[in-house]
């Protein structure tokens, strides 16, 4: 079984600005830095798309998707209030 590197996301952003700065080809950054070409292209899609919210950690999400987890577990917490209160009125309002 082999382990996995870890590697941090200050590690992650120096490699990518050093491959877009060098000159030189992205499989020979990568090389030079131990990693495969397609991790480094990884990252570099990865902060492309996310910019300042790239590499958040491991079991981390980025505020935006924090924000949106947050949201939909209010929403669920909102439906079960809701539910049972649907079910006490039903309760209430029969005729004894």
């Amino acid at each position: 079984m082999t382990d996995r590197r870890q590697y941090t996301a200050e590690f992650k952003r120096e490699a990518v600005q050093l491959s877009e700065s060098s000159g030189k080809s992205i499989r020979q950054v990568a090389q030079e830095l131990g990693l495969t070409t397609k991790l480094l292209y990884r990252w570099r899609s990865e902060l492309l798309k996310r910019g300042a919210d790239a590499f958040p950690g491991h079991g981390t999400l980025p505020p935006s998707e924090q924000e949106v987890a947050a949201l939909r577990s209010e929403l669920e917490r909102v439906r079960q209030e809701r539910d049972i209160l649907k079910k006490a009125l039903s309760i209430f309002s029969r005729v004894q």
